[in-house]
């Protein structure tokens, strides 16, 4: 068999990883919370990264207006189900089709994937800034506007007396090297090619 076969095939099956670890974590830190307070995202769930963290986060949102993060979210369906297609997909491409092919799901894993962060970006604006009027606490923005609770999409960010973490975790990295992998085999394929004529 073929290397870019081989590194297609590898590539494509990377992704199952994110039924098994974390996508994404958020993190916040306060002087108040000795240990941090996280939350996992995984590809179908919410999951505390401590025990109970989502509840303490919830509570603790609630007295600025901020929604609850739900059990379960409409994502939680599409994604699941997105992977595994694109996954059976790249499985018949690294057998059936040609390199050119492997081209093309790199692409349209690219572009899935930021769908999917933009999606997420969107989650987080809507989490962060559409407030309940009736909080408890309101808070304000040096120009008199309402302050927004947004986490960072990547990266860190002080909210209030909040140091508001965001990052990627080994279910991204899987998927991230899969997707690679799917090029350097599109690489390989085209270098294979030349070499046979």
């Amino acid at each position: 068999m073929r290397k870019s076969k081989i590194t297609m095939l590898v590539g494509v099956i990377l992704p199952l990883a994110l039924f098994i670890f974390p996508l994404w974590n958020i993190t916040l830190e306060a002087p108040q919370y000795p240990i941090p307070l996280g939350m996992d995202i995984y590809i179908n769930d919410f999951a505390d990264a401590n025990p109970h963290d989502i509840k303490n986060i919830n509570l603790m949102n609630h007295y600025v207006g901020m929604k609850y993060i739900p059990e379960s979210i409409p994502e939680f369906k599409i994604f699941p189900a997105v992977i595994i297609a694109m996954v059976v997909i790249g499985l018949l491409i690294g057998f059936k089709a040609n390199y050119e092919w492997y081209l093309v799901w790199f692409i349209v894993m690219c572009l899935l994937g930021a769908a999917g962060m933009y999606d997420f970006y969107l989650w987080e604006h809507d989490y962060g800034h559409n407030l309940d009027p009736k909080a408890i606490m309101k808070f304000t923005n040096p120009d008199g506007s309402i302050m927004g609770f947004q986490p960072p999409l990547f990266g860190s960010k002080d909210i209030l007396n909040f140091r508001a973490h965001s990052y990627p975790q080994l279910g991204a990295y899987f998927l991230a090297i899969g997707m690679v992998l799917s090029f350097v085999a599109f690489v390989l394929g085209k270098k294979e090619k030349t070499k046979n004529n």
